[in-house]
């Protein structure tokens, strides 16, 4: 039977796409991380990112986009062509921001298309050495509770993590807090070393370079037991502060439509640098849990974690900007 020339143009066309995805990647693939470097966001991507690139055939690139409570570098991904070249990762605080921003220039479920979980990782509450040592939670309760002034306590801009981390904690303490935001947690960890805001609520993978030179310590963890590597630090719970059981998360998302070979394509690399003993390795040093997903799965992880924090946000009485 002839080929009709509608036949001929569609299977030309199938033909096309085909071929273009087979060749995925054809350039460079930017990986937007809307955070300052230095922090745990970056740490996570950096360590990715150096495996995929090995295995690709293409190098993957960190693109630091802070600014904008993680607000800037996320809606240049959403924007960005469907086509693999662009991903990004999203976290934890994405979930959070649609509760606390009235007007988002982007939206997490509708605008990303989601690729895989990354890991997850308890927050600690960060202070400077010279004032208390690691552990320390309720000399800095007892201290804050006495202050006549509010604590500046630092944290990556409104909306995120650590600044929600700041507001359950002084509604759980009777600590009274001055928020203070900053571009990520890399800026603000330096200021609390320097001893110009008296703490910041981040990971293990950002405080690890000054809490490993002595300039910072750790004085509680948020997550339902002591991290290994600070077998010293209590949880919240030990600490008698109740609410705070919660962990820091990252997943990687290309932008909506994106192709579905693609998306698996990348999911098959992600599973293999989390896989990888040297990437394993790195991320466990830094506290990371490596956490792997399907697409479906990522998908119904962020629905939930949406609609949870949006219950967090509204019992804490904090009010859409």
């Amino acid at each position: 039977m002839p080929i009709r020339p509608l036949q001929a143009l569609l299977i030309a066309g199938s033909l096309f796409a085909f071929n273009a995805q087979a060749a995925y990647p054809d350039r460079p693939i930017r990986l937007i991380v809307p955070w300052a470097a230095g922090g745990s966001t970056d740490a996570v991507a950096r360590a990715v990112a150096q495996h995929m690139s090995e295995t690709m055939g293409q190098s993957v690139v960190v693109d630091n986009r802070s600014g904008g409570s993680g607000r800037i570098g996320t809606e240049a991904a959403a924007r960005s062509a469907p086509d693999g070249h662009t991903i990004a990762i999203v976290e934890l605080p994405h979930a959070i921001a649609p509760a606390v921003f009235i007007k988002m220039p982007y939206d997490l479920l509708r605008d990303f298309t989601p690729v895989s979980m990354l890991g997850t990782s308890p927050l600690l509450l960060f202070v400077n050495a010279s004032q208390y040592r690691s552990g320390g939670i309720q000399e800095f309760l007892k201290d804050g509770r006495a202050s006549a002034t509010p604590l500046p306590l630092a944290h990556s801009g409104n909306g995120t993590v650590s600044h929600l981390a700041g507001e359950l904690f002084a509604a759980a303490t009777r600590v009274k807090i001055n928020p203070i935001p900053y571009r990520g947690s890399a800026p603000a960890l330096v200021d609390v070393a320097a001893g110009l805001v008296s703490s910041h609520f981040s990971t293990l993978a950002s405080g690890a370079p000054l809490l490993g030179a002595g300039k910072i310590s750790a004085l509680m963890v948020t997550g339902p037991s002591r991290v290994a590597a600070l077998p010293n630090v209590p949880t919240a719970s030990e600490a008698g502060i109740p609410g705070m059981v919660f962990s820091q998360w990252w997943a990687l998302v290309a932008p909506a439509t994106t192709p579905t070979e693609i998306v698996q394509r990348l999911n098959r690399e992600v599973a293999a640098a989390l896989a990888h003993p040297a990437t394993r390795e790195r991320l466990t040093t830094l506290g990371i849990e490596v956490r792997a997903s399907t697409p479906d799965e990522l998908r119904t992880f962020m629905r939930s974690e949406v609609t949870q924090w949006a219950d967090v946000v509204r019992k804490a009485g904090i009010n859409p900007e």
